[in-house]
């Protein structure tokens, strides 16, 4: 039997835990029961859940005291809690919201309605896994992941999308009366409003039998733009079926039995607390990623951008026919500029490099640092005379106007060599790209030490096949 997860049943009543277990089985989940706050510690511990369903009360405690013990544990912080009320009783319900529990389903419920709502919170677990990387992040070269809690929510901006406008401008009155985010209101037919603005925080939505609403849930998911906007589906009747389909569509959460401004208020604020630290895990991968690529002293590219870039060029170059250049670039004499003026100043000299090596190529092509004083120019698309023409202006860039180190009152000039590797399509058209990659750059190297030996501050081309 193939297993899709573990969700621990907490419920102080055997016979609603043998319930849940017979559903959840049937739907291949791995079931652990417990019945009370002691001793659950330990249990969670050993069956690291994906997923805890709790009654609102057990026979020593609540399900708002389950959230306080797993919320301690940084293992634990993240699995989402449901907690299980009386369908009709609303105070328990926004007293479990209110709790900061994830979710609330009303006892009795159907089978559709409870699988949809184990795969929305599996699902959205998944991706939260996904943006901690949790060990991962070392095998990458990147530093430890940042820990970052649920704070509670900024000031977001809310899209109310109703199928008419008094709805729009009612559900907006009695909502602004609940919460201090900023509210806006669409119409469903009218629903490219949503799409020329800036993208909501959250948007919640208007779901009717036979309507629209759950092909627009489906089609904001799928977006770049609202894929990660938190949607609340609001129902005016206890539709399980239509709950159930519109939380496997995408919603994050669903309102049942029309819409209460109170709840849809706690839930906005959960669900954007959420968003938020999300969307700052998303800023901090990227981050982690620019710079993995980047070389931290001169903010160039680094030798393992250079590499997949150049990589890149020489495929393009297979597909189009037409040719590229490979250039090493090698400050002459920096250790003389080190040993003069210490590493400061070299430092110095090796960011103006860069910034000039930059200003000569402009968007030509990409400018790396791959090693101490050796700088990596890669052009596409481009002949041999275009890419002479190009090493000699930068040549002219570092030799034309010296360099002005700090405490120094005589300007210094640097020269550099620059050996270039022209390369047509056909040098390229052999099975093994990569060791094609690596002949280009041992003749650019060649090409540089040709340009040492005659005297340096001067260009090499050789543009014979790789």
């Amino acid at each position: 039997m193939s297993v899709q997860g573990t969700i621990l049943v907490l419920d102080g009543v055997s016979t609603n835990r043998i319930m849940l277990k017979v559903q959840l089985t049937a739907a291949w989940y791995h079931v652990v029961q417990g019945e009370k706050l002691a001793g659950l510690g330990a249990l969670l511990r050993r069956t690291r859940p994906d997923l805890v369903l709790t009654a609102q009360t057990l026979p020593d405690g609540t399900a708002s005291d389950v959230k306080k013990l797993m919320a301690v544990d940084p293992a634990l912080a993240d699995v989402p809690i449901v907690a299980i009320t009386p369908q009709n009783d609303r105070a328990a319900r926004l007293k479990a919201l209110s709790d900061g529990l994830d979710d609330v389903l009303g006892y009795p419920f159907k089978d559709t309605l409870l699988l949809a709502r184990v795969r929305s919170m599996l699902r959205s677990r998944a991706d939260r896994q996904e943006l901690s990387l949790g060990d991962a992040n070392q095998s990458i070269g990147f530093g430890e992941a940042a820990q970052i809690p649920l704070a509670p929510p900024a000031i977001a901006q809310i899209a109310l999308l109703t199928q008419t406008p008094r709805a729009g401008a009612l559900w907006g009155s009695a909502l602004a009366q609940q919460t201090r985010h900023r509210l806006s209101n669409y119409t469903l037919p009218d629903l490219h409003g949503v799409f020329s603005d800036p993208a909501p925080d959250a948007i919640v939505i208007e779901l009717a039998p036979g309507g629209s609403g759950g092909h627009i849930l489906a089609d904001l998911k799928s977006r770049s733009t609202t894929r990660n906007t938190v949607l609340i589906g609001v129902l005016s009747n206890e539709d399980a079926t239509l709950a159930a389909e519109a939380l496997d569509k995408g919603a994050d959460a669903i309102c049942m039995g029309g819409f209460h401004p109170d709840e849809i208020s706690l839930r906005l604020d959960t669900q954007i607390a959420r968003k938020t630290r999300d969307d700052k895990l998303r800023a901090s991968i990227r981050k982690d990623l620019s710079e993995s690529l980047t070389d931290p002293l001169t903010r160039l590219h680094n030798r393992r951008f250079a590499m997949r870039a150049l990589d890149q060029i020489a495929h393009q170059a297979l597909e189009t026919g037409r040719g590229f250049a490979l250039m090493l670039a090698d400050l002459d004499h920096f250790k003389a500029i080190n040993d003069r003026f210490g590493h400061a100043g070299g430092d110095i000299v090796l960011t103006e490099t860069a910034r000039r090596l930059q200003e000569a190529t402009e968007k030509a092509g990409f400018v790396a640092r791959i090693g101490g004083e050796e700088f990596m120019i890669g052009l596409p698309h481009c002949s041999a005379e275009q890419a002479l023409k190009l090493a000699d202006k930068i040549c002219e860039s570092i030799c034309n106007k010296p360099f002005c180190l700090p405490d120094e009152s005589v300007l210094t000039s640097v020269t550099i060599s620059v050996g270039v590797k022209w390369c047509s399509s056909p040098d390229l058209n052999i099975a093994d790209r990569r060791n094609a990659v690596g002949q280009l750059i041992r003749s650019a190297d060649q090409a540089l030490y040709a340009a040492k030996n005659a005297g340096r501050n001067q260009v090499h081309i050789r543009s014979s096949a790789a």
